[in-house]
């Protein structure tokens, strides 16, 4: 009998029949191949972003090292307000008492000694400037290091081995030993290779040899500044704005690179030209910006091979000290070539500048301005050279302009070469 419901009225009526949604069809999971292809993708657009991610981590990364230098220009402007000239380039202090090295530092110290002070490096300054008696481990010293410190090289002062921020480019990632205090910004020495200790002889404090000499050695420094001797703005005759004041270097990793660890040719210094051609031959074929595998790293030798310097011997390792392998450069050849040490001493040596960023270096104009400066810079002539003696054999004489082209002009502070586009 069918269900029936009763009304108020007493009459029955059928009830509502009850009816049943049948369970939904239950959706089926991703198949295996359709799992993979998600992944696919995610994985493209990871491929696609990482490098959108480290370019832009490395853009940020030149913006601080460019940051950096314009503070070291900052400090020599602000230097040369104080004193009235340019921080000395292989300045400091001079003992003809026994263990000279270890007393002082025989005028070996660079410009950024000097700029200390006015790079927010007070404390480290008094440091230096004072007599410290500590070692860089804080165990005491007696006697006390004298003011202005040692020897560059001396890792047991503890100045010399400190690590200044504002010293180092971001993009280099050059740490610890052997190097003693890092650093990627170099002083602007000239177009010229013959570059070793100025008129004065750091070991005997006195002045080269004879006046002729002297006279030579006034005339191959023809950078912004010059080795020992004094400089102001006023001796910049091409203008501080047309004039590189420092480079950017890179420093040591310990794999040969061309840029950071010298070739000592085995010629005699004045065979520039022959000398140049000989590291640049020496350069790998397949790995142009490292040495070739042929070349032996020894400190010394037989002479009659090409030769890398020491391990210890290398570009940036070194902020204190003024010589030209560790914090100068020279306009001859393009940013991020070879360093070549001409005769095997490191004094006499072409060094350009050279960077962890793409295509080119940043260099400090006169004015503190911070260009980049490309790889593809007009160098002019690679046969050229300045080197003028007393001997009259040399190509080119005093004051003469630049064979390197726009980037040996910039590096000559009063040759009256005149720059009137955008570099």
């Amino acid at each position: 009998m069918k269900d029936r419901t009763m009304t108020l009225a007493g009459t029955f009526v059928p009830a509502k029949t009850q009816t049943r949604v049948p369970n939904p069809k239950p959706r089926p999971a991703f198949t295996l191949v359709e799992l993979l292809v998600v992944i696919a993708i995610i994985g493209v657009l990871v491929g696609l972003l990482l490098p959108a991610v480290q370019a832009a981590r490395e853009a940020a990364r030149r913006m601080s090292c460019s940051n950096n230098f314009k503070q070291i220009g900052l400090g020599i402007h602000n230097y040369h307000s104080a004193y009235d000239r340019l921080p000395t380039h292989m300045g400091g202090t001079f003992s003809s008492g026994g263990g000279t090295h270890l007393v002082t530092n025989n005028r070996l110290l660079s410009y950024l000694v000097g700029v200390l002070p006015f790079v927010e490096q007070q404390a480290l300054w008094e440091q230096i400037s004072n007599p410290n008696n500590k070692n860089a481990d804080g165990t005491a010293r007696t006697p006390p290091w004298s003011a202005m410190g040692p020897a560059p090289w001396i890792p047991s002062y503890g100045p010399w081995a400190t690590d200044i921020p504002t010293f180092r480019c971001p993009s280099d990632p050059g740490f610890g030993l052997p190097a003693m205090g890092r650093t990627n910004y170099a002083a602007c020495i000239g177009d010229d290779a013959m570059t070793s200790f100025g008129p004065w002889d750091p070991w005997t404090n006195n002045l080269r040899w004879s006046t002729v000499l002297q006279n030579d050695a006034r005339a191959h420094y023809r950078g912004f500044f010059k080795p020992m001797m004094d400089s102001r703005f006023r001796d910049i005759l091409d203008g501080l704005a047309n004039t590189v004041a420092a480079g950017e270097i890179n420093t040591d990793l310990g794999d040969h690179d061309i840029t950071t660890i010298a070739l000592r040719a085995p010629r005699n210094w004045w065979n520039f030209v022959d000398n140049r051609k000989e590291c640049a031959g020496a350069i790998s074929q397949l790995r142009p910006r490292f040495w070739g595998e042929s070349i032996v790293q020894v400190a010394s030798g037989d002479p009659g091979k090409n030769q890398l310097d020491n391990p210890e011997r290398a570009r940036g390792y070194m902020w204190a000290n003024g010589e030209p392998l560790w914090t100068s450069v020279m306009t001859i050849n393009a940013p991020n070539t070879e360093l070549c040490s001409l005769g095997g001493s490191g004094a006499e040596m072409s060094g350009s500048t050279s960077s962890r960023h793409q295509g080119g270096a940043h260099v400090l104009m006169g004015d503190g301005a911070v260009k980049f400066i490309t790889d593809s810079i007009d160098t002019g002539s690679h046969n050229g050279m300045v080197f003028w003696d007393h001997t009259g054999n040399r190509p080119t004489v005093p004051g003469s302009v630049s064979p390197f082209g726009i980037w040996g002009a910039l590096g000559t502070r009063a040759s009256r070469e005149v720059i009137d586009f955008d570099f």
